[in-house]
């Protein structure tokens, strides 16, 4: 997968990626949060909590993203160039 924006934040770094089959995937610490058509909705599931669950690096516990202040709005993410 192709990484194609990314957003630190406190407990790491969120990615949205595209795979070879064109769909979008919400990826944090390299496990793959759910597939998408559209890159919009990758970034509004993962903003509200909508995706598969994501756990702390370091404490292993089920955090609830929605309180990341993750952008609905993938123009709030950071572009990936390359």
């Amino acid at each position: 997968m192709k990484q194609l924006l990314s957003y630190k934040t406190k407990i790491g770094t969120f990615y949205i990626a595209k795979s070879d089959d064109n769909l979008f995937h919400p990826v944090f610490n390299d496990i793959d949060l759910g597939a998408y058509e559209n890159m919009w909705l990758a970034v509004e599931d993962i903003a509200s909590n909508s995706t598969l669950p994501v756990h702390h690096p370091e404490t292993n516990e089920v955090i609830d993203t929605s309180k990341l202040d993750l952008p609905e709005d993938y123009v709030g993410w950071k572009r990936i160039r390359g």
